[in-house]
């Protein structure tokens, strides 16, 4: 393929499939990298990548790489450094890059003992333009759903409507459609408020999200030092954090939810006496 990019070097365009979405634990189980070239050429590479531990399955549902698929592959640090080569003198480009895929591949070469650094390269994020071109608001999903143009928007009774009208053109367009929820369950789209309930819902615990459900519905603190803990965990092991939290400018919400899971924890204790 060919391109009409005008560059003055090459753009490596690049995704990675990952085991998870933590840029500091997760790893790579594929990469593929399109290096366009100046002169209008396209220039492909496609790795599998072990990566040293399981996928879970949640991660596998959505990228469609298991265990089994990448237990002959080579690991990162094998080809760290031929990677680093293709890349040499590129600048970087991708969907949600900067954010997520800038940040694990240098986290993976620096594990590998390669040096790779953005700091002299161009990183272009076609989401963010995306984002930035196309705005994602009510007015524009009122357009975009029902073909028209919102008068008075950001009166309350104006966009209420509008939702409304959103959400009835929405469950018309997309019943029995196929997707994903952000557990990576497949859930197929109809006009069921428990099905929507469960595309659109969160894992958080209280509605700041400070305290979210892990991936084995165990209450994690989702911050700070004891971030991806137990909440249990950190209340029996230091109870000064609950003092802390209650004086702190926290939610009161959140404050409410973290008072219910200690009640809990005192009272399953108290039980055991």
């Amino acid at each position: 393929m060919t391109h009409q990019l005008v560059l003055r070097k090459p753009l490596a365009f690049f995704d990675l499939e990952t085991t998870g979405i933590n840029t500091a634990k997760d790893r790579i189980v594929e990469l593929c990298i399109m290096k366009a070239m100046p002169g209008g050429e396209v220039v492909s590479k496609t790795q599998r990548v072990n990566p040293g531990m399981p996928i879970p399955l949640e991660s596998s549902l959505i990228h469609g790489i298991y265990d089994d698929d990448v237990k002959d592959a080579p690991p990162f640090k094998t080809v760290a450094r031929n990677l680093a080569q293709f890349l040499e003198g590129c600048d970087l480009a991708g969907f949600n890059s900067n954010r997520f895929d800038v940040p694990l591949l240098v986290e993976e070469f620096l594990r590998a003992n390669v040096d790779f650094d953005v700091k002299n390269r161009r990183l272009l994020d076609a989401q963010r333009i995306f984002h930035l071109m196309e705005p994602r608001n009510l007015s524009a999903a009122y357009k975009f759903y029902c073909d028209k143009d919102l008068v008075g928007a950001h009166g309350a009774e104006a966009d209420t409507l509008a939702t409304l009208e959103v959400l009835n053109a929405q469950v018309q367009r997309y019943k029995g459609q196929v997707t994903r929820s952000d557990s990576g369950q497949e859930v197929v789209f109809d006009n069921d408020m428990d099905v929507l309930h469960s595309l659109t819902a969160n894992k958080n615990v209280d509605l700041a999200g400070r305290i979210i459900l892990n991936n084995e519905g165990v209450e994690v603190f989702n911050f700070g030092k004891h971030k991806d803990r137990p909440v249990l965990d950190v209340l029996q092991k230091e109870p000064a954090f609950y003092d802390w939290m209650l004086k702190g400018e926290f939610p009161l919400d959140t404050k409410r939810r973290l008072t219910e899971i200690r009640l809990r924890m005192l009272t399953h204790v108290n039980g055991r006496k």
